[in-house]
């Protein structure tokens, strides 16, 4: 490619919505250009890089007996009530009406879809296991767009539904799958990523697994144990029960605390520190409005997605001004609270000595005991995971790191095939629902999770497997006849032996193409300059080591084939 017929154009300023290192690169090197807000055109760069990465997925999942198929991106309503999913899920996915009225929905997901596909086609156990795969659009109407490509609206996705007979089978498959993601991680160039237990969310389901690119930058939160192989989502994390004690029997007493209402304000009056205190945290259930009371150490933060599904509601946060009768600031778990609903998070089990709100104004009440001032029956995990505490496996303290997700996997069980009624016959002839996994891939998210943990200060250092072209060709002085005769006879040659070559022909000063060549990272630079053609001798520059390399012309191809395999040695 000449870069001089390049749609694209770079620049040395950072667009003012760009946060992250990937967003601000991608957009500076020309590889994508912003639409609407989550919405970006891809230029070719970015759609060789893209192609390039879904090749290395296909590979993968054809090793797995694969079949490539492709769902519409348009569906009827009625696929989705089928699943019950039409329903359920809010104003993220996309619904119309065509031109006759029918009411359709952009596909943000295909499980139904592939599960259409299966019903009625395969009948009988002699068929299962398969899996079938796609790469496809998808539109999910994202509300916090943000980092680029790490969260949009409109995406490219890799996602596979496998079928089975039995739990067993599923699960063997499933870390079969496991596998091949992190084959397909390595191989695209992510440096440092991780796989970790996660929420299934909207899926389904009751095993998953993310698989998190470890980034600063990362908006998700993942709880590591250095000294076992513990790791997963802030979401679904565990951890030990801290130790403490409880033997202060003192008895309760009523405190005036004024306008202090916040636990740090209350600590501050009473001079306590925040573990020693019980707090409450106020949500409403988002369907009925009833509300929804979580007592939780004063320390921890509670973790909605465990709240929801002790629950089983979606939950909103419960305002102050929404029930006056709750007394906002002093809330206790004492008899007197106006709220069915009450979670007690374990953190408070037999905990002694605690303050807690009066359940009146400008009053908290200390030396509260539990299980002597209050019975309760049940305790819930609810609590966020917090650095330093104890791994709920092995005992060692807890790390938090910051991660963006790049791929994830599910057990789905018979989620789907269940409730849109897909049978098949097993070997005693009997109707049996199969058993679903289904494990997904974001291209775009890849593009951007390889940048952000292979850059430096001048521009993106991308992985030979993937980048767009494998060769940058900088000719000094583009207007010398020899340095352009022999600019393009190395661009030729290098075309004809198939390796992707990128010859920066522009009228420009050396600084300039320097720059770009470093700003759009491809692994080998070459210059082309009238000095070095006078000795004999051609400029190798290898980008991720900073290594500079000076051949004789007639060894350049032999030398270039070298340090190309010696590059995808670490991506195979």
């Amino acid at each position: 490619m000449r870069f001089s017929n390049l749609v694209i154009e770079t620049s040395k300023t950072a667009p003012s919505d760009a946060i992250i290192i990937s967003h601000v690169l991608l957009v500076r090197a020309g590889f994508i250009k912003r639409v609407a807000n989550g919405i970006y055109t891809l230029g070719m760069p970015a759609l060789k890089m893209a192609s390039k990465i879904e090749n290395i997925i296909r590979q993968e999942m054809d090793r797995l007996d694969g079949q490539e198929v492709k769902f519409p991106v348009v569906m009827p309503k009625e696929l989705w009530e089928m699943s019950g999913r039409y329903y359920s899920i809010g104003r993220e996915m996309a619904r119309f009406k065509d031109r006759a009225d029918h009411d359709m929905v952009l596909g943000m997901t295909h499980e139904e879809a592939a599960v259409h596909f299966a019903m009625n086609t395969i009948s009988s156990y002699q068929k299962l296991p398969f899996m079938i795969y796609q790469i496809q659009t998808k539109f999910r109407d994202e509300p916090r767009s943000r980092g680029g490509l790490i969260r949009v609206r409109e995406f490219t996705m890799k996602d596979a539904y496998s079928f089975h007979m039995t739990q067993e089978d599923l699960e063997k498959y499933y870390y079969k799958q496991l596998e091949a993601y992190n084959n397909i991680f390595r191989r695209i160039g992510m440096n440092n990523f991780i796989y970790v237990q996660s929420d299934s969310g909207m899926m389904g389901g009751k095993i998953a697994h993310e698989f998190m690119a470890v980034t600063p930058d990362g908006e998700d939160e993942l709880v590591i144990c250095s000294h076992c192989d513990y790791k997963a989502n802030e979401e679904v994390a565990e951890c030990q029960t801290d130790t403490f004690d409880n033997t202060n029997d003192t008895p309760c007493e009523e405190v005036f605390t004024g306008e202090a209402k916040t636990i740090e304000e209350v600590c501050q009056r009473l001079n306590i520190e925040a573990t020693n205190t019980i707090k409450a945290v106020a949500y409403a259930n988002k369907e009925t409005g009833e509300p929804i009371m979580v007592f939780i150490r004063g320390d921890l933060e509670v973790n909605e997605s465990k709240l929801c599904k002790v629950v089983r509601a979606e939950i909103i946060p419960l305002e102050s001004t929404e029930n006056p009768a709750i007394s906002f600031g002093n809330i206790g778990p004492l008899a007197n609270l106006p709220v069915k609903t009450i979670i007690y998070d374990r953190s408070i089990e037999n905990r002694a000595g605690m303050v807690v709100g009066a359940n009146k104004p400008e009053y908290h009440i200390i030396n509260f005991k539990v299980g002597r001032d209050i019975n309760i029956e049940h305790f819930h995990d609810v609590a966020k995971v917090k650095q330093g505490q104890r791994c709920v496996k092995c005992g060692h303290e807890l790390t938090i790191q910051n991660g963006i997700e790049i791929g994830n996997i599910f057990q789905l069980g018979t989620k789907y095939t269940q409730s849109m009624g897909m049978t098949v016959l097993n070997e005693n002839g009997e109707s049996i629902n199969p058993i679903m996994g289904c494990y997904g891939i974001g291209v775009g998210r890849a593009i951007a999770s390889i940048i952000q943990n292979s850059h430096d200060a001048n521009g993106m250092i991308l992985p030979i497997s993937v980048a767009p072209w494998t060769i940058h060709i900088c000719p000094v002085r583009i207007d010398n006849e020899e340095v352009r005769k022999l600019s393009f006879d190395i661009y030729d040659q290098l075309q004809k032996k198939g390796i992707d070559t990128l010859i920066d022909d522009r009228d420009m000063s050396p600084g300039v193409k320097f720059a770009d060549a470093d700003l759009l990272g491809m692994p080998i630079r070459l210059v082309v300059s009238p000095k070095l053609i006078a000795n004999n001798e051609i400029e190798i520059k290898i980008r991720k080591t900073g290594e500079v390399v000076i051949v004789k012309i007639d060894e350049l191809y032999l030398k270039l084939d070298s340090i190309i395999q010696n590059l995808m040695e670490e991506y195979k």
